[in-house]
């Protein structure tokens, strides 16, 4: 390991220790009962719970990833996931109140309130298993991947001696994260997140500044236009342009106009869900929980990303001979050959920050799932508070230790995690709708879960043969499988009965959603403005993505296009508090 002095290790080591101070030092929160373990005692500010999210997001392979996509179509590659903040904003303002209104540990419990009969029961015992273990140590799986790949290169060293250096800092998490509980770990996430980004950031100064790069202006006249466009090509068949992001008009529909709500896979849940539902049931209250989800839309699509971008664009000058396959890598070897003593080892705890911030979340809220939706449901209900959290605890080793059996099995990972992906297509509607529409039933979720699984099968296998090429470089099978979804939950809505009415009537008296709930709204009920919600939605989308190319305008120096930017921004920001006042806060007695 010759690439960090004894003053990195310094710096690796102290940061180390404060990480275990932090999870030791929290212990005594975690103990009161499973709301204090898995949620904090519901005592989270905006401002830690937002961070919290952000910093979960920041994986060891994001600026990786980010550095991978502008050496493949330039800045406009990252639309692969900027398209997301219009699903993001609708959780902000759409159902992070609910969320926390709903008063409940984990969102798998939202199902046997929402539901009725066995089916719901049967839901809720599927998803801990799937959502909680399967699917968690998969997303572990690809955390712990990118951060072996990270010490093979910065370390020059073998897979295997890597592999176990990742298996000791994911155990280090583990014991912090059983100790913790949340507040803990969101405690945590805080300071590593400040700790990542500071990293990120001193990392894009000091290689803007080499003479080989020569500050914005050498990349703006080093690098072709494409790679500084913001936005991607729109055409079809030959008319798609090599480099630059291009997109068929298919693509291009299904990105901005289906995936953002059809879609659903972790960290993308349409109506929220998974970790992020889980910081915003967190908060001190219903307003919190909508701040939380805003600075986290905010961060995560406006500010974040730009260190990283100017690293990718550099790379692509300081390493012109690296292969596109390993374009990635530049990041790392970036920071490996430009950065100072000292820096080395603050950038190198950032990425294991990183790291440990996602793993730390992974291995809490996938406990939560079997402890409380499992083993509490099914196995213990009538325990003490002690004993379950006791249970939470000793549940996070053992995902942390078939985590490691996954990640030994990486090959299978990939090829699982593709699956997983494909495999939610076109049941986000269905968890938005069953916040608003009484009739959505068990029956519905049931189906439109197993619905894009029976259409991956006959889109991967038997009609394969049939189709052409382009219909899956169009993403058409994408788009097949939202609309055979959607038409097989709408039918199994209506043929089966609906949930009980009076789970439904106990569900809006607790909940007050707006949308079809007039069978079972009582006169005086407030419920929230759909009109303001709606409002608030697009300024929140208007605001992120004016903010998002005002700040690479200026940092590119162009004049015109930041000024143009910055009005949308100014008017996005007074319609977002008008809406905001009008209605999409309005139940200020609640908060």
């Amino acid at each position: 390991m010759t690439h960090l002095s004894t003053l990195d290790w310094w710096v690796v080591g102290f940061f180390m220790l404060l990480f275990v101070f932090l999870g030791l030092y929290f212990r005594g929160k975690a103990e009161g009962g499973l709301a204090g373990f898995f949620l904090g005692g519901r005592k989270l500010p905006w401002y830690i719970a937002g961070v919290s999210m952000v910093a979960t997001t920041f994986a060891a392979d994001t600026p990786l990833w980010v550095t991978e996509k502008i050496a493949q179509h330039g800045i406009s590659g990252n639309w692969l996931w900027w398209n997301m903040a219009i699903g993001g904003m609708l959780t902000t303002f759409f159902f992070a109140r609910l969320w926390r209104r709903a008063e409940i540990i984990t969102e798998l419990e939202l199902l046997e309130l929402r539901y009725s009969g066995p089916v719901a029961v049967f839901l809720r015992g599927l998803r801990s298993v799937y959502l909680g273990l399967f699917m968690n140590v998969v997303i572990i799986g690809w955390v712990n991947a990118a951060l072996i790949s990270i010490l093979e290169v910065f370390f020059e060293i073998p897979a295997q001696e890597a592999f176990w250096f990742c298996m000791a800092a994911m155990a280090l998490v583990a014991v912090y994260s059983s100790i913790a509980g949340l507040l803990g770990i969101a405690i945590t996430d805080f300071v590593q997140f400040i700790i990542a980004m500071s990293g990120s950031i001193i990392l894009a100064i000091i290689v803007l500044n080499l003479p080989e790069v020569g500050g914005l202006s050498g990349i703006k006249n080093q690098l072709p236009a494409w790679r500084l466009d913001f936005f991607p090509q729109i055409g079809s068949g030959s008319d798609l342009a090599v480099g630059t992001f291009s997109l068929s008009a298919g693509a291009f529909f299904s990105y901005i106009v289906l995936q953002w709500w059809a879609s659903w896979y972790p960290g993308n849940e349409p109506g929220g869900g998974g970790y992020i539902s889980q910081r915003m049931m967190s908060a001190k209250n219903e307003e919190h929980a909508v701040y939380s989800s805003l600075f986290f839309q905010i961060a995560h699509y406006c500010l974040r990303p730009w260190p990283w971008i100017i690293v990718g664009l550099a790379a692509l000058i300081l390493y012109p001979d690296l292969p596109l396959e390993e374009s990635r890598k530049g990041f790392v070897f970036a920071m490996r050959d430009f950065l100072p003593s000292g820096l080395k080892g603050l950038l190198f705890v950032g990425f294991l920050s990183a790291y440990m911030s996602t793993i730390s979340t992974q291995l809490n809220w996938g406990s939560s799932y079997l402890t409380n939706d499992l083993y509490r449901r099914f196995f213990k209900p009538e325990a003490s508070d002690q004993h379950y959290v006791m249970a939470g605890r000793i549940i996070t080793l053992l995902i942390m230790l078939v985590a490691m059996y996954s990640t030994a099995q990486i090959g299978m990972i990939d090829e699982a995690a593709s699956f997983l992906i494909a495999s939610g297509a076109g049941l986000g509607m269905v968890l938005i709708l069953r916040w608003y529409w009484w009739r959505i039933n068990a029956w519905s979720e049931l189906s439109a879960t197993l619905a894009p699984l029976l259409a991956w099968a006959l889109l991967k296998f038997p009609l394969k043969a049939y189709l052409p090429e382009s219909f899956y470089h169009q993403n058409g099978d994408f788009i097949a499988t939202v609309v055979f979804t959607s038409l097989v939950w709408v039918l199994v809505t209506f043929i089966s009965k609906p949930t009980d009415a009076k789970v439904l009537e106990n569900f809006y008296a607790r909940i007050r959603p707006s949308g079809f709930w007039k069978p079972f709204r009582k006169e005086g009920q407030k419920h929230q403005a759909s009109g303001a919600l709606f409002g608030a939605w697009l300024s929140g989308v208007v605001l992120v993505y004016s903010a998002l190319f005002a700040l690479g305008s200026l940092l590119f120096d162009d004049a015109i296009e930041s000024a143009a930017w910055l009005v949308a921004l100014l008017i996005s920001l007074v319609s977002l508090r008008y809406f905001m006042k009008k209605g999409a806060l309005i139940d200020k007695k609640a908060s």
